[in-house]
């Protein structure tokens, strides 16, 4: 049955939350119940990662800060214990918490749990758990183990992001409905199985996409896109389907008005194309990632063509709840009018690099060494890198930073753009340098 929710009820919140996912894969054809799902909310069709990683993204929306802010401008770094999580509002406020999936977010230089339990005081706050730091090394496609709150080992057997729901599932079986709850699902699909070096699709839907049309900004370059692009889609169209369980037992509950339901990704994945892995560019293919919100009354608009960033979720997750959000939360929300002219993105590992996405151009700076990606959190110099005109050339195929006149106060204005976000970011500027002679797509 449906309930109506009342007008001093809070809401229930369930952040759903894939891995890995380009945004153009949330369609109607790979995930059909999402997108009708989402004819009801808002689907925000220009959302873009602030740090296309897998755990410095998760520190953000678990901090409200960016990466560098965090200490968390890396893989293998730990949530800082001196500084309130997302969990803690939500737990300060009376909700239930529950995290399931995947964490990355506890193992450090000096503590590991990358293949065992995660300690309670790492585990963000939440009360209900069943995750594992990388969870693709405590499972693969078809099972393995997640650890529940007090480090016991929870085996599950089966297609990983079924696993996953069904954790999710039982969890709202089970859960205390005297109070609202705030459920966060972080699936490992389709972020590829790196002991296997695949992509851990669906088994009887793979063969469905096979003959799936190769995204423009991905086909007129080399990469590993051909072989691993039909697993890709099949493991996005199971959590699609997934999703539609999730929703059904909220409705079986009777409480899928009083919630509302947010899906999206850490970054996107550019299949090998822009460098020798799949994600850490500034490119759309990196950073685009889907985003929608629906359900518990939520008066959406459609299509919400804002640039929003990844960073903004956690203030929009708190004003969705009725709790003020903190003044240090650097994004805003999205409940709001709010607007920004760029979204700001800190790449680390690959290089050290900051890159700002407007409407219209893309504009990147790096420490171009892996090195300096790895090591430095910032740089007090960084030098021009690339440059698109996305009005003419959406696919990014042709690096316009060594065109010194004619986009001279197009970089000018961007610069200024990236250094002004820059400060509010990280409270320091920099030196920027011109384009060294390069033959960068």
């Amino acid at each position: 049955m449906n309930t109506v929710p009342s007008e001093n009820k809070k809401k229930n919140i369930i952040f759903y939350f894939t891995d890995q996912q380009r945004a153009d894969t949330f369609n109607a054809d790979i995930m059909p119940y999402l997108s009708e799902y989402s004819e009801d909310g808002t689907v925000f069709t220009d959302c873009y990662t602030c740090q296309p990683v897998c755990g410095p993204a998760r520190a953000c929306l678990q901090t409200g800060v960016y990466a560098t802010e965090c200490s968390c401008f890396k893989n293998g770094q730990s949530l800082p214990a001196d500084m309130p999580h997302l969990a803690d509002y939500f737990n300060e406020a009376g909700y239930d918490t529950a995290y399931i999936g995947k964490w990355h977010l506890a193992t450090d230089s000096n503590f590991n749990c990358e293949k065992t339990a995660i300690p309670e005081d790492r585990q963000g706050g939440y009360k209900y758990w069943r995750a594992a730091d990388v969870l693709e090394f405590t499972s693969d496609g078809q099972g393995g183990v997640v650890y529940d709150e007090k480090g016991s080992a929870v085996e599950f057997s089966g297609y990983r992001p079924d696993c996953i729901n069904n954790f999710a599932l039982e969890y709202l079986s089970r859960r205390d409905d005297s109070k609202p709850f705030f459920m966060f699902i972080s699936q490992l699909e389709p972020h590829h199985q790196n002991n296997k070096k695949s992509y851990e699709g669906y088994p009887e839907t793979v063969a469905d996409f096979e003959n799936y049309p190769i995204p423009d900004d991905l086909a007129f370059l080399n990469g590993d896109y051909n072989e691993h692009y039909p697993n890709y889609l099949s493991a996005i169209n199971r959590i699609d389907y997934n999703i539609k369980l999730l929703v059904e037992k909220l409705k079986d509950l009777g409480i899928y008005e009083d919630t509302v339901i947010i899906f999206t990704s850490d970054h996107g994945c550019h299949f090998k194309t822009r460098n020798l892995e799949y994600k850490r560019s500034c490119h759309d293919s990196s950073t685009h990632i889907p985003l929608t919100v629906f359900g518990a009354g939520y008066s959406g608009t459609g299509k919400d063509g804002r640039l929003v960033s990844l960073i903004d979720l956690p203030a929009t997750l708190l004003s969705l709840a009725g709790i003020k959000v903190p003044e240090h939360f650097k994004g805003f929300d999205l409940t709001t009018k709010a607007s920004r002219d760029a979204v700001y993105i800190q790449i680390s590992e690959s290089q050290c690099a900051r890159s700002i996405r407007t409407k219209d151009y893309k504009y990147s700076v790096s420490v171009p060494t892996y090195i300096a990606g790895v090591a430095l959190s910032s740089s007090p110099i960084y030098i021009e890198d690339y440059l698109y005109d996305l009005k003419s050339d959406p696919e990014e195929k042709h690096n316009l930073i060594k065109d010194k006149e004619g986009y001279k106060q197009v970089r000018k204005k961007l610069q200024k753009i990236l250094l002004r976000e820059m400060q509010n970011a990280e409270n320091k500027s920099a030196i920027i340098l011109p384009a060294i002679i390069s033959k960068k797509k």
